[in-house]
């Protein structure tokens, strides 16, 4: 048997837009008809009703790559960049334009609130139509229909038609079924968003159980949290092409990074055009690890280095170089000022400078960070530069268990996120009498 789950090869999928003047303008000509019969006899013979405009759009174009069986593979991208398309393609509920799709094996899709159930059956009739849809067999519905309705929390409403269940109800139905019914390969649409946090933790949860047996996930989500929690490998698709495939931290890294129109690294190589005055001149910011690397994207439990390389051009100043690191929330997570005590009082020499700040590791909360970076002397106070967002970062944590987030699947609150050490001892009762006052 292969190894390979998903094949898709050189796959592309073309709509057509707008709709000819025929379709747009009958109902007008016939509603004319009745009014003023002739006159809009003779502007049917005249033509009237071929005089509109078809074109056409790629929402996908030439898109190739494998997935291979156990893996987690997240498919991002913006809004409008092919994604969903690429799904109802693997899902079969639409054919491509051109190229081919290998599926290798059963399965379960959830795309949109409300595919797939008949709105006049019970929650439970639709948990035994969507098994029958996947090739199940009655007994191994049975097998999983408990499970099912309490991961959905539906218990109470089991039998009453989904057609009165709330959008909250609908969607844990359709994860819980599509999650339980075994299916060799599961694909999951940003649907996700409708639950609430307690049910996005469980689908996580059970989205790692899934691979775990050994099945194959695709997962399409704007929370790269997610994504990176989640997946071993990404897929970043933008304007119905793929843009990036590699592991999840580097692909999600780079999409947030362009994003936000920054990088890990800035550079000037003209100082007339670098920031500063005619004391300091900044040349250079990146993000490195304690090996030397610049790097996008930094494990959590690693150090995480911040190097600003300057130029003093005036002898007798005092300088203070400073980072301040904001989150994608705009709160600055921390600021941080070199006062090494050898500096304090002692002016800086004409020439170039580095300076480094580390940031230990299992510090940091997840996610993605910019660094401002400013240099001033304190007496008289002065800046000689102050330049907001100049490079970025994002912060990966595990599931691996070592981190401050232990085992924990759900969304963790907090700038910050450090290790901390935690003790619990048992207290022994000793000479003490429990009593319960009547």
């Amino acid at each position: 048997m292969t190894d390979v789950a998903v094949r898709v090869q050189h796959l592309s999928k073309q709509y057509r837009i707008g709709r000819p003047a025929s379709a747009q303008m009958f109902s007008e000509v016939l509603a004319a008809a009745i009014r003023q019969p002739f006159r809009a006899l003779k502007r049917l013979g005249a033509g009237s009703l071929h005089t509109g405009q078809i074109s056409h759009i790629w929402a996908l174009r030439d898109v190739s790559f494998e997935v291979e069986r156990g893996q987690i593979v997240g498919i991002i991208g913006p809004n409008g960049a092919g994604k969903s398309t690429l799904l109802k393609i693997l899902s079969r509920i639409t054919e491509p334009t051109a190229g081919r799709v290998e599926i290798h094996g059963r399965v379960a899709s959830l795309l949109e609130v409300g595919t797939g159930f008949h709105p006049e059956l019970t929650g439970r009739e639709n948990i035994y139509l969507s098994g029958t849809f996947l090739g199940m067999r009655k007994a191994e519905i049975d097998g999983n229909l408990d499970a099912i309705i309490a991961f959905a929390e539906i218990e109470k409403f089991a039998d009453t038609p989904v057609k009165h269940y709330s959008s909250g109800m609908y969607v844990r139905l359709a994860f819980a079924v599509a999650a339980h019914l075994e299916p060799e390969i599961l694909i999951v649409d940003e649907v996700l968003a409708v639950g609430d946090a307690a049910f996005q933790r469980k689908c996580l949860t059970k989205i790692e159980d899934v691979r775990q047996h050994g099945r194959t996930v695709l997962f399409v989500s704007h929370n790269m949290s997610a994504i990176n929690r989640l997946c071993q490998r990404a897929i970043l698709i933008s304007e119905g092409t793929i843009q990036q495939d590699g592991p999840a931290a580097e692909v999600t890294s780079s999409y947030l990074l362009s994003s936000l129109k920054t990088a890990a690294e800035r550079a000037w190589v003209e100082p007339a055009t670098a920031p500063g005055d005619d004391v300091v001149r900044l040349r250079a910011i990146r993000i490195r690890t304690t090996e030397g690397a610049t790097v996008e994207a930094m494990d959590i439990r690693h150090p995480v280095g911040i190097e600003m390389v300057y130029d003093v051009l005036k002898p007798g100043y005092c300088l203070v170089p400073t980072y301040e690191i904001f989150n994608e929330s705009g709160l600055c997570v921390l600021s941080t000022l070199g006062l090494e005590p050898q500096w304090r009082t002692r002016p800086r020499a004409i020439g170039r400078l580095v300076s480094t700040v580390w940031i230990p590791g299992n510090y940091l909360a997840e996610g993605t960070l910019l660094v401002t970076a400013r240099v001033f002397s304190p007496e008289p106070l002065k800046n000689h530069f102050y330049q907001r967002d100049l490079v970025a970062f994002q912060v990966v944590d595990s599931l691996d268990g070592d981190s401050a987030r232990g085992d924990w699947e759900g969304a963790m609150p907090g700038v910050v996120r450090p290790l901390l050490e935690w003790t619990t001892a048992t207290v022994e009762l000793q000479h003490e009498t429990l009593s319960r006052s009547s």
